[in-house]
């Protein structure tokens, strides 16, 4: 099904399906760690999850950096529930207490902040020049993606890949060949959410952003294929944003750049 760093739409699909249709186990503890609350850090304790941040100069032949891949059990996967289905259940904020009850868990539980996070992420207004949805269902994603490049645009789908038997998440790799850039003429970044169905947060920028195919070995042996997003223009960022306090920059001062996850799809239109 892979071909290099690309997927044929039609496979990275049905592979949403495959992972969609896996026993969901109700584990949110990874996806809060990676998705929820703040993330404080001092020079001795740092978030490791963080080491996915890095600048335009660290993208160079030869660079040896410690880089967080996160492995994702497939076992908790949420399910993926029919478009006819989906629609039927409400999928906002104001009905949180009511989806809580529907899903029967506690307010105070993990699972809970997670839904909230995910239902305000994706109710929050997008930023200058930003365009931005939630797919709740493939369908609403497959409908979704066209209608963003249109429908009889050309795209391809793209992601990290990871070797056989990763398990490593942490670890320093080292830049083997010279980074490539995908040409596109527009890119749509989607992330799958903490919840408990399958939920897609996608989003794409004006302003200019460059894909990067970057082959990586870490200590270990372990080659990935990754994919990685430089963003040119970070003016219009919240200067909270945490990449701002790992790379020590200001909004606006410098283009940041970061890793993609294997479980993240990148779809871009042909330059």
């Amino acid at each position: 099904m892979q071909e290099g760093i690309f997927f044929n739409l039609t496979s990275i699909f049905y592979f949403l399906l495959v992972l969609g249709c896996l026993q969901q186990k109700n584990s949110y503890a990874r996806m809060l760690q990676s998705e929820v609350g703040d993330k404080e850090m001092t020079e001795t304790n740092k978030d490791p999850t963080l080491n996915v941040f890095f600048t335009p100069d660290d993208l160079k032949l030869g660079k040896t950096m410690p880089i967080f891949f996160p492995i994702k059990n497939f076992s908790e996967i949420p399910k993926q529930l029919p478009k006819e289905m989906a629609e039927k259940i409400p999928f906002s904020l104001a009905n949180l207490s009511y989806l809580l009850q529907f899903f029967s868990i506690s307010k105070d539980s993990p699972q809970a902040k997670a839904m909230k996070y995910t239902l305000t992420q994706c109710e929050l207004e997008p930023m200058e020049g930003e365009t931005k949805f939630c797919a709740t269902s493939l369908e609403s994603l497959y409908f979704s993606t066209h209608d963003f490049f249109g429908f009889d645009g050309s795209m391809k789908a793209v992601a990290t890949v990871y070797p056989k038997n990763f398990k490593t998440e942490l670890q320093k790799y080292t830049i083997l060949e010279e980074p490539i850039k995908i040409l596109a003429q527009r890119i749509l970044s989607c992330h799958m959410m903490p919840y408990p169905y399958l939920v897609l947060y996608c989003h794409s920028q004006v302003s200019d952003n460059i894909l990067y195919k970057v082959i990586v070995e870490g200590e270990n042996g372990d080659r990935v294929e990754s994919l990685a997003i430089c963003h040119v223009d970070t003016s219009e960022w919240d200067s909270d944003h945490v990449v701002f306090r790992v790379l020590n920059v200001e909004p606006g001062e410098s283009s940041v750049c970061h890793f993609y996850p294997e479980d993240n799809i990148v779809f871009v239109s042909d330059a």
